[in-house]
Formats: C-alpha cells, structure tokens, sequence
C-alpha cells in the first residue's frame, strides 16, 4: 500500500518524464543483466541473471513456459510493444545504435508504411522452420538468438582478454584476485555470422531505427497482432497538433503519420519518445474512451496519466519480478600438440538434451549454454542442418559428471533440467577404441589414462592376447556403463587424434 502511494505522488509530479524513465531504466537493466550473463565465466551470475533469458518470449514458446507466455501477452494487450522496448536485449541494442544516430543528425526518421510482404513472409518463413525443425532458421531469425552470437562470439573473448591483462597485473603485485582463462576461437563461421549480423543491426539501427524489429523479428511480427488492441495507446489530439512533424521525425519505429494524425499500433514500441519531442501536447499515452474528444484525449489528462504511469510502473516492476584449470595431460608419454576433433558418425549433444531430434526441434542457439560451459566442451555446431546449435567436443576438457550448468541456463527447454544424481547415470554416447593408435595395445608404454580416469569405471585394461597375460594391454569398454562423458578422450595422450573417442547416441538413456 505504501509502495503504491509512494509511486503515484512521484509519477504526478512528471508523468511524460516518469514513464520514460521507467522504460529506459528497466530496459537498461535486462540489457546490462543479459550481457553480464553472457559475458560471466566464473560461473556466478547465472544463480541470479538467468531468469532474464527465460522471459525471452520464443524461448519461453519453446520451453513451453505457460506463466511467461501468458503474462508476456497480458502486458502487450495492456500496455502495447513494450517487451520489444524493455524485455528484448536485441530491442535494447538497436535503441543504442540508434541514440549513436541521432546524435549526428537530429529529427532523422519518416513515417514508412510496413512492408507487409516481407513482414508477414519472414514470419511465415520462420514458422515453416520450426514445424519442419530446421534450426537454422529459427537460429538466424530469432532476435534474442542473434543478441547471444554477438555477446558469446565478440564480446566475451574481449572481456576474458580484459580479464587476463588484470590478473597479469594482479600477479606483478603478488594479488590473485583474478586469473588467467583461456581464451579460444570456438567456431569460426558462427563468429562471421555475429559479426555479420551485428553490422547489419548497427546501420540499419543508425539510418532507420527499428527496421529490424519492425520488418524483420519474428517475435515483433506475433505481438504486433496483440498490441494492435492494446488497451493503452499513443493518441493524437488533432486540436492541438500543429502539423510541426516532430513526433514523426523522431519515431523510431517509423510508424506516425502526423499528417493523417495516425498512429500504426503494430509497429509502435511505447518508447515515448514521440510525445516528448511534442512541444504543443498533442499527443498522449492513453486509453480511448467514450468520454474522450474526436482525437481520443480524456478530458481530465492528468488524473488518467496518473493511473496509467502507476499501471505500467506496477506491472514493469512485477516483470522484472568457476571456471576450472585445464590441464594438458600426456603423462610424459607424447609431445603435447593442439588435439583435434574426431569424424563423429553422430554429434553429441549435453545431457539434458534427451536427443539430437529433440535438440534440433528446440535450441533457438543462442550460445549461452556455449559461453556459460565451465569444461570447454560445448561449442556451436557447423553442421548445416544444425548450425549454432551446441554440440560436444573434448580437446579442451570433458563433461564432468558433477557439472548441470547447461541444463541450469538453457531458456528454451532445448536441455532439460537435470541433477548431478541424474546426469552420472545419462548415457550421450559411448567410447571406442581404436587399438591402432593405443600407445599400451602397440607396446610402446603401460598407458592406461582412460581406464584410471573414467569416472563410472566403464573402461578397463585387458590383455590384448586372452591367452597370454603379458600381452600388452588395451582398453576395454563396457558400453552398457559408459555414459560418453568424454574423460576417456580428452585424457588420452595420442595427439592430434585421440586413440579413443566418443561417439554420440541420436536418443539418449538411462544406464
């Protein structure tokens, strides 16, 4: 009650003021909350950020999230686009670029009509993907996928640098109050992609605002058909306007027509910004009633503004409502050089993922399972038929089987969440041995770092001869017991390729 008194006296001393304040205060925060959950690899932030990724409102689709979804279509019909503007870090972003816009040229945007075609045919494109299950599209679509390329691919390799030049420091003064992480390209073609579709985003940002929101973004397109009936509004008081053309020139959303004094619901994102740059007041966020003039103003302005700056400030607020070492272990028996990744038959996907079909059906790729993996074994796939989507590879680690922090952040119900107790009994795949390579099958020295470091003791050293003890030994691997956590082939000193490897199962189980 206290709260609610307090938020009304403060919102009638500055309505206009008020609600943009809120708007760019709590959009502020999901960006900066979003961006330090990508950017985070000590493992930390994820416990309190990782909410803000599951509001995202096509993961929250995916994972079948009732209670987002729901709530997520209550505020549009409510208050209009106000997820594109608040929620959405890439809406964020490209209010960003755009502010960058304006402070070279003021008054630089007109009133466009939508492109209808291209609209409503990219979001008829994106659906098609998903029901056929074709990731990549849905990855390259997906604004919240697109914002995770960019912080995991660009980003977060210049903040662990910026890291590691502290802890360098830290070191020179006998301080570890950081230290050193490795700092590794983890794909190639999905560092172009981000790179790509950042500069995509910055100039069309710059030149024209929220084109990609408005033309592009799947998500924008679906909740435009609700904030078309949104209860509060941008309205025109035709009695006031004089046709100065402000509101249109700073609309980012390219959606007011002051000429004809309309406004385009669908595109409009509620940033505000139209009726702060009106200096006659003909413009206001309201509801439409019976009791209003023909501009659809109420007669007592301030009383309803009151009323609205508390609901929007009341539901904004309700919405809202460590890496390890890596060691390179060759046990003194082969050179250490760069290990490669094995031909697998069948990728491997985390456990939590159930299968590869289920994976493909559901991972938007936004990387952050990739950038929160405190093993090194998560990386973007570049298999086209999956491309971005996380699959796993042990040159830099393995799965250990006390770590579920890829179930913990996964939004979009792609990886499922699991306990340490479930994950050691999951089965993502299973070891093979290839004797050939085997340092101990050829003679060569009493290896066995696979069958010491398996951690459910699925693989043990055998004679390679059944009738000769002192043949020499070679692994063995009991496929009902391995769970394809990878120890086996990260631990194996045979370089570049590993004498044992994982091979992933297309349907996961129980062991």
């Amino acid at each position: 009650m206290v709260f609610s008194l307090l938020i009304r006296i403060f919102v009638a001393t500055n309505t206009i003021t008020m609600l943009r304040k809120i708007r760019i205060t709590l959009g502020s925060v999901m960006f900066i909350g979003l961006s330090l959950l990508f950017l985070d690899f000590t493992g930390t932030l994820h416990q309190w950020l990782s909410w803000m990724a599951k509001v995202q409102a096509l993961e929250a689709v995916l994972a079948l999230n009732v209670a987002v979804i729901a709530g997520l279509a209550v505020l549009t019909f409510l208050f209009g686009r106000i997820y594109c503007s608040i929620i959405c870090p890439l809406g964020v972003m490209q209010d960003v670029f755009g502010w960058l816009g304006k402070k070279s040229k003021k008054n630089r945007y007109t009133f466009s009509k939508e492109y209808k075609w291209l609209r409503y045919g990219l979001l008829a494109i994106f659906i098609a993907g998903c029901l056929a299950g074709v990731g990549t599209i849905i990855e390259l679509l997906a604004p919240y996928s697109a914002f995770g390329r960019i912080c995991t691919m660009l980003l977060q390799p210049l903040w662990m640098l910026g890291n590691n030049a502290l802890a360098s420091i830290a070191e020179h003064y006998e301080s570890y109050a950081f230290y050193g992480v490795d700092v590794w390209m983890k794909s190639l073609p999905v560092f172009f992609i981000a790179l790509l579709t950042l500069i995509i985003i910055a100039i069309l940002a710059w030149r024209n605002g929220r084109t990609y929101c408005n033309t592009i973004c799947p998500v924008g397109t679906v909740l435009s058909f609700i904030s078309r009936f949104s209860l509060l509004k941008i309205h025109f008081d035709e009695d006031k306007c004089k046709n100065c053309s402000l509101c249109t020139k700073n609309c980012k959303a390219a959606c007011i027509d002051f000429k004809n004094h309309k406004v385009d619901y669908s595109r409009c994102v509620v940033c505000g910004d139209c009726i702060k740059s009106c200096k006659f007041g003909a413009l206001s966020y309201s509801r439409k009633t019976s009791g209003t003039s023909k501009t659809g103003t109420t007669s007592d302005a301030s009383v309803d503004a009151n009323k609205r700056s508390f609901l929007i400030a009341t539901a904004l607020v309700s919405t809202a409502a460590l890496a390890q070492e890596k060691k390179h272990v060759d046990g003194g028996l082969a050179d250490i050089i760069e290990k490669k990744a094995p031909e697998r038959k069948t990728p491997i996907v985390p456990p939590g993922a159930r299968s590869l079909k289920h994976m493909t059906q559901h991972c938007t790729g936004c990387q952050l399972c990739v950038s929160k993996c405190p093993n090194d074994v998560l990386r973007p796939s570049m298999d086209i038929t999956n491309l971005m989507q996380p699959v796993m590879s042990f040159e830099k680690g393995y799965c250990r089987p006390e770590c579920t922090r890829c179930s913990e952040v996964c939004p979009a119900g792609a990886i499922k969440l699991i306990d340490k107790e479930e994950k050691s009994g999951i089965q993502i795949g299973h070891a093979v041995v290839y004797p050939d390579f085997c340092l101990s099958a050829l003679g060569e020295n009493e290896c066995g770092n696979c069958a010491r470091h398996c951690p459910v003791g699925a693989i043990e050293m055998v004679p390679s001869d059944p009738e000769d003890d002192l043949s020499p030994s070679v692994p063995a691997v009991n496929e009902n017991a391995c769970i394809g956590c990878g120890a086996c082939e990260h631990l194996c000193p045979v370089r570049p390729l590993s004498a044992i490897h994982v091979e992933g199962h297309e349907v996961h189980k129980m062991v």
